[in-house]
């Protein structure tokens, strides 16, 4: 196995990302980008990184909600572990691995709490089932599938109706401080280009790959 993962690779060909490419802000950017990936499988999945207190990293997917002049926006239950972590250490990263289009996007920055009438109107947006599996799951915590279950039906004879958004579930907009552009190219010359905040600037640099 150790033979044939070494061997794996695959030589990136699709054209390149030059400065003039750049728009003016990587919001602009971003939005250029994920119109490109609207043809793949959930382009707004991206990898959130956070920092326990005990220092131990820890990462996975979540879905982008939106994104405007103050940063990239998620949902989430406000117990789990990535809230918890960033309630100790706002600071985070993204990935959007877009590997169809032979592309990343980085972002670095710092997780803010999304004020409770926004998320009251995204939960609205939910599908019912969406809605109810939030009251349901004490996310992170050890339980059983029995009691995943009882706690969706008790949910659902709770909110026959509308159902509200939780106390304990939020959203978080990550105002990015830095924002990396990754286009992959032949011979591993990948092309990376960053926006990166300087006060109320954005300067754009070119990393080595």
């Amino acid at each position: 196995m150790k033979d044939h993962l070494a061997a794996l690779r695959e030589e990136y060909t699709h054209a390149g990302l030059s400065e003039a490419d750049l728009a003016p802000d990587p919001f602009a950017m971003f939005g250029r980008w994920f119109a490109d990936a609207a043809e793949l499988a959930e382009p707004n999945a991206m990898v959130l990184a956070t920092v326990s207190p005990a220092g131990q990293p820890s990462s996975r997917m979540v879905l982008l909600k939106g994104v405007d002049a103050r940063g990239f926006a998620f949902f989430t239950n406000l117990g789990s572990r990535k809230a918890t972590d960033l309630a100790a250490n706002p600071r985070c990263s993204l990935l959007f691995p877009w590997h169809g289009l032979q592309r990343q996007v980085r972002v670095e920055g710092v997780a803010e709490l999304l004020d409770r009438d926004e998320v009251a109107a995204y939960f609205s947006t939910r599908p019912r089932g969406a809605q109810l599996g939030a009251w349901a799951s004490p996310q992170s915590s050890v339980v059983t599938s029995d009691e995943l279950s009882a706690r969706f039906a008790g949910a659902d004879a709770n909110y026959p109706g509308d159902v509200p958004a939780p106390d304990f579930w939020g959203g978080y907009v990550v105002r990015p401080r830095s924002v990396e552009f990754w286009q992959g190219r032949q011979n591993r010359m990948h092309d990376r280009l960053r926006y990166r905040r300087e006060g109320d600037t954005w300067l754009t640099e070119r990393l080595a790959p």
